[in-house]
């Protein structure tokens, strides 16, 4: 049994309600899901193929997984990034939206993009996050309570070289069988990325008391901090 309660429309309304007021529902979707959103591995290897730290300056990464609140609250707690935006990619500037974006109509995915210092993190050990902590990439086109192509896994390259370390990483995760099943990321040249509304900017950080955030986003940042202890800025 599956209850469709997607992030979208529990908070249609009020997309900055308090846990007190959806306790109740987002307990239910969780229990009820919690079967087909559990990861299924503990550890991933390394990226047999990556990226050198040739270049000098910061490097920008786009990826989707899920609901871009999650992905955004992970990637900014590591070391060597310097700046994630929650945003759309896949689709054209004139849906970028989110009430369009959010009807599935279109073929944005919720997205983040990731300024990185690749002295620092490497392209390839922030695909490892990804996979490992950021999202569920062997679900098609849903995460968590979210359902729809716009929720979907993908990895959107800006050039040959990003290009050639997902393919890389993800036959890896493949021929290891790390996961319970096949892993479904898109990997897709990047058109263009939109930033989202300014509400959405660092969802996490600001409504700690979210009842989605609650059940979604805390349950990955903890398990970051488990698995990557050396990656985590350190708490101010």
């Amino acid at each position: 049994m599956w209850i469709k309660i997607s992030r979208h429309l529990l908070l249609k309304e009020n997309p900055l309600a308090s846990i007190s007021a959806q306790t109740a529902v987002v307990f239910l979707a969780l229990v009820v899901s919690s079967g087909l959103t559990r990861a299924a591995v503990v550890s991933l290897p390394d990226p047999a193929v990556d990226i050198t730290a040739a270049a000098r300056g910061t490097q920008t990464a786009v990826l989707a997984g899920g609901c871009f609140w999650c992905t955004e609250a992970v990637f900014e707690q590591l070391i060597g990034v310097e700046k994630v935006v929650a945003g759309y990619a896949g689709g054209d500037a004139a849906t970028a939206h989110y009430e369009i974006v959010g009807s599935g109509k279109t073929d944005h995915a919720e997205s983040i993009q990731i300024t990185f210092d690749p002295a620092r993190i490497s392209y390839g050990r922030l695909l490892k996050v990804f996979f490992s902590v950021a999202h569920d990439p062997t679900l098609l086109n849903r995460q968590g309570p979210d359902w729809g192509r716009q929720y979907r896994s993908a990895i959107f390259y800006k050039d040959a070289e990003q290009k050639r370390v997902a393919e890389a990483y993800i036959k890896q995760l493949d021929e290891a069988h790390v996961f319970h099943k096949p892993v479904v990321t898109e990997v897709t040249a990047l058109k263009a990325f939109y930033p989202a509304e300014a509400y959405h900017q660092q969802f996490v950080r600001r409504h700690p008391d979210n009842a989605y955030v609650v059940v979604n986003a805390f349950p990955k940042l903890e398990k970051l901090k488990k698995q990557f202890p050396d990656l985590v800025k350190p708490s101010k």
